[in-house]
């Protein structure tokens, strides 16, 4: 598989331990809406179903803005600063 930002997600989510909480498929766009959580952190994905590399992902900070994630540093970040709030 490439190094694509899919494929870091996907394999740090795999390795921490995050769930898939839901999934939505629109056949007619070829779009695929992905909810996970871990604890009290939640990301979306949006994944074209024809291009899995060209898929969006988003995250709230920890004040519930919303956060456009460019690279897994940035889910990283958010995530790190969600759990930080729990202590």
């Amino acid at each position: 598989m490439a190094n694509t930002l899919h494929t870091r997600i996907h394999n740090w989510i795999d390795a921490v331990g995050f769930r898939l909480n839901a999934s939505k498929t629109y056949r007619k766009r070829t779009v695929t809406i992905s909810h996970y959580f871990f604890e009290t952190f939640n990301f979306m994905e949006r994944m074209d179903n024809r291009n899995p590399e060209r898929s969006k992902f988003m995250c709230f900070d920890a004040y519930g803005e919303k956060i456009k994630v460019n690279t897994l540093l940035d889910l990283q970040t958010a995530f790190f600063e969600n759990i930080n709030q729990l202590k």
